[in-house]
């Protein structure tokens, strides 16, 4: 394991990201507002487990594709923007049902929890981080191998960036629950939500690395 001079950096620098407004917070939010607290916690779960894939994906040396075929980054960057949008396009055209937010059926249960590790897999920006964050404090000297170190590393900032999701729900939650329940509240409930996943989808887009 890196040294605890190594460890210390790295644990006050995760936090810091981790509290910073970005795409998986908003994503969280707006999924919260368009299924109450249940559906953002799925929403949250997603995200964690698709924040997996990018883990060994790093730890394996995968992202260095990115570097050496953009085109590689470019279609993976465009598949995951066109999916958030589709997703935003269909919270707005869906129907909200604030009498069954807090009993989502299982069907939704899965499709937001699918839905989620797909926006995370499908982003790009998300191993970038990890490629450019991590190898500062691993330790080629250390007894645990490198790819080790990684995973180590990797799965504390990725349960740190979930907590904080988990307390954006709980923050959602609290705000939208003040909302009367009526139509036009709902109405307007569906267009932030799915005007947020949209505006990500196309930020994903048209941004550079």
């Amino acid at each position: 394991m890196p040294s605890v001079d190594q460890l210390i950096p790295f644990f006050i620098a995760a936090v810091i990201f981790a509290f910073i407004p970005g795409p998986a917070i908003l994503y969280t939010a707006a999924q919260t507002m368009a299924k109450g607290k249940r559906g953002g916690a799925f929403a949250a779960f997603g995200i964690h487990i698709g924040g997996f894939f990018h883990i060994v994906a790093a730890a394996a040396g995968l992202s260095a594709i990115f570097n050496h075929a953009p085109i590689a980054y470019l279609v993976l960057k465009v598949c995951g923007a066109l999916y958030l949008i589709w997703l935003g396009i269909g919270i707005i055209r869906g129907k909200l049902d604030t009498s069954e937010l807090p009993h989502m059926k299982d069907h939704l249960k899965k499709k937001v929890f699918l839905d989620s590790m797909v926006v995370e897999i499908l982003n790009p920006k998300v191993i970038i981080f990890y490629i450019a964050f991590l190898p500062q404090f691993v330790d080629p000297a250390a007894s645990y191998p490198l790819w080790l170190q990684f995973i180590i590393l990797g799965t504390i900032n990725n349960i740190l960036f979930t907590i904080v999701d988990i307390c954006v729900i709980f923050l959602t939650s609290a705000v939208i629950s003040g909302l009367k329940k009526s139509a036009r509240s709902q109405k307007i409930m569906r267009w932030v939500s799915g005007s947020t996943l949209m505006g990500l989808g196309i930020n994903l887009a048209v941004s550079e690395r």
